[in-house]
């Protein structure tokens, strides 16, 4: 139930009794596992007398299982971040967690970040091997293709002023060829092209030996133990779960159904809202600096 278990001097200096060793579980406090959201439905909503007279474990282990991996997506945002040193061959391995990313950026020798956006007007095809006749090439049977594409390698060694903005023929003589640039090609911190059938991220030529940053979305899935849902989101993971498990019941009254989602989704929208953290003070440091009438 996320009782306070433990004394303050083995929160504080873990099994070892020393600070900051790596063995202590700091803030953890603000999670519940679970499984313990597992038991805790199964006290509160299954049983003769109540929304859901018996149901296995397993099958309240499988909603819940679901409901962190959809939550994790909007409401939770188990946003995570890996930083690299991008190496000669300018690819970059997905986390093994990956689920999407929120952005890619690069890291200066000041700390700061610089935003690195995707190569919308490319890909990494596979190159297919064609003899001189333009056929295709075969090895014992199977087509015989490159590791990397053509298309991909020239891009990554371009440079800004290389990349057509359009594809529109335009007089040679004209001034002024920045204006109407797209935005993507209106910046110098690189760009990156990710391959799902590979793995890989792939970044152009600029970013290499540059300390590499990507944050992506996981689904924070894991075992039950493992699996850690903050306490802000605990009512809507047991409305979620009770949710899923009426809809999917037959003979479950439709007034049931309806009334559990709209709870779902109240309750969703007030994790959101906690989870969202927005402070007052931080707000207002905000709009002081928007507007000079606000001084307080």
């Amino acid at each position: 139930m996320g009782l306070i278990t433990e004394t303050g001097q083995s929160y504080y200096q873990g099994a070892d009794s020393v600070q900051r060793s790596g063995d202590e579980n700091y803030g953890n406090y603000q999670f519940i596992s679970l499984e313990d959201i597992v038991n805790n439905f199964i006290v509160a909503y299954v049983g003769e007398d109540k929304i859901i007279s018996k149901i296995k474990r397993t099958d309240v282990g499988f909603h819940a299982h679901r409901a962190v991996q959809e939550l994790s997506y909007d409401t939770f945002k188990s946003i995570k971040s890996l930083e690299i040193v991008l190496p000669p061959s300018l690819t970059m391995i997905l986390p093994q967690d990956y689920v999407n990313y929120v952005k890619f950026t690069w890291s200066d020798s000041a700390g700061v970040e610089h935003v690195i956006y995707p190569a919308a007007k490319t890909s990494n095809p596979t190159d297919v091997t064609q003899d001189a006749a333009g056929d295709y090439t075969f090895n014992s049977d199977e087509l015989v293709t490159d590791t990397s594409s053509s298309t991909w390698e020239n891009f990554k060694t371009s440079n800004i002023s290389e990349i057509s903005n359009d594809d529109y023929d335009e007089p040679e003589d004209l001034d002024g060829s920045r204006y109407g640039l797209d935005p993507a090609f209106a910046q110098a911190n690189g760009s990156f092209y990710i391959d799902p059938n590979t793995g890989l991220v792939h970044f152009s030529s600029n970013l290499s030996g540059q300390r590499v940053i990507i944050k992506y979305i996981s689904d924070s899935l894991g075992t039950d133990s493992e699996m850690k849902v903050h306490k802000f989101a605990e009512e809507a993971m047991y409305k979620w779960i009770a949710h899923a498990i009426l809809a999917t019941r037959a003979n479950t009254q439709e007034y049931l159904v309806a009334r559990f989602k709209k709870e779902r989704f109240a309750a969703v929208r007030t994790a959101k809202l906690r989870l969202s953290n927005l402070k007052i003070e931080e707000l207002t440091q905000i709009m002081r600096g928007k507007s000079k009438h606000i001084k307080h």
